[in-house]
């Protein structure tokens, strides 16, 4: 089965998160740098004087077995780092092309 792992995390632990796709084998995925947002841990990053500070997501594919990998490295990244704003998701996906 197939899952697509998305991880939100702030831009300044970007090498960190980028580590732990490499660890896992991963070398396809999607990054979308400098998004604005709140969390309950990290804060609120809106990329302003007042707010400072941006977020990034990065989505990957891939089989379930690498998702559980990638998602336990993730979960270990958040014991070392606090508070810096590290969050991960994994849910199914169907197959395409559509």
């Amino acid at each position: 089965m197939l899952k697509m792992v998305m991880i939100a995390y702030n831009e300044a632990i970007d090498d960190e998160v980028m580590d732990a796709l490499e660890n896992c084998s991963l070398e396809n995925y999607t990054k979308i740098n400098g998004v604005f947002g709140r969390g309950a841990a990290s804060g609120t990053h809106l990329g302003d004087d007042i707010w400072p500070g941006r977020n990034n997501i990065l989505y990957a594919a891939c089989l379930e077995a690498q998702a559980k990998q990638l998602l336990s490295s993730i979960k270990e990244l958040r014991k070392k780092l606090g508070k810096e704003g590290l969050k991960a998701f994994a849910w199914n996906l169907e197959e395409g092309p559509y």
